[in-house]
């Protein structure tokens, strides 16, 4: 009687790509990706490249809250090489130059948006733009000239003022960087009532964070 191969452990890692965005990706038999590394992913029409957040029993744990058994997942292609790590940190210099050349054409247009943040793939087959605005914006004028300007898939994604900060990051009042770009992954409903549990005066200039709504904290 042969003996049995070890069963693997669970075949999924949750991999967090710029600002703070997941998603879960299948790894293959041939593909070792541990928590922490730079993996290449399959991606939209193309492929894209972020670091393993969690793996092994965790990642299951974090998947089956989820909800998602059953889902077809995309597949880790490989772990990063020194060339994707180049190829990636030149995409993060990049999208410096990209959000420039985005807000012009905003205030070219007059538009009533604000750009937060920009987000190459890393097959730069795609870029993403990201903007709040307090109303609904018709930027179909301004996605035509992105693409014409990049030669690349355009899309403006619009968030909300608490997925802004946590985008751009900060220092908060209490002197360390912001809980939204750093440790929180979640975002829940916050009230003046916690601030009354804490006996904290109700404020609301002191109990704003700085995408001025109540303090996740």
């Amino acid at each position: 009687m042969g003996v049995s191969a070890p069963a693997r452990t669970f075949e999924a890692v949750e991999v967090q790509f710029k600002g703070g965005r997941k998603s879960f990706f299948n790894v293959p038999v041939e593909v070792t990706a541990q928590t922490g590394d730079l993996v290449v992913v399959e991606a939209d029409r193309g492929v894209d490249c972020g670091h393993v957040h969690l793996s092994g029993e965790l990642a299951r744990l974090r998947f089956r809250t989820q909800g998602t058994d059953g889902e077809r997942l995309p597949n880790v292609i490989r772990t990063g090489t020194t060339e994707d790590w180049d190829r990636w940190e030149r995409n993060r210099a990049d999208e410096r130059e990209a959000a420039l050349v985005c807000r012009e054409r905003i205030e070219t247009l007059e538009l009533p948006m604000k750009l937060t943040d920009t987000e190459w793939q890393f097959d730069r087959k795609k870029i993403t733009f990201y903007f709040t605005a307090d109303q609904r914006v018709d930027f179909r004028q301004l996605v035509r000239e992105l693409a014409a300007h990049f030669r690349s898939r355009v899309e403006l994604r619009q968030i909300g003022a608490r997925d802004g900060a946590a985008r751009i990051g900060g220092i908060g009042s209490c002197g360390r960087e912001l809980c939204c770009s750093t440790w929180l992954t979640e975002f829940k409903p916050v009230s003046t009532q916690a601030a009354r549990a804490q006996n904290l005066p109700l404020n609301p200039t002191r109990l704003s964070g700085q995408c001025g709504r109540l303090k996740c904290c």
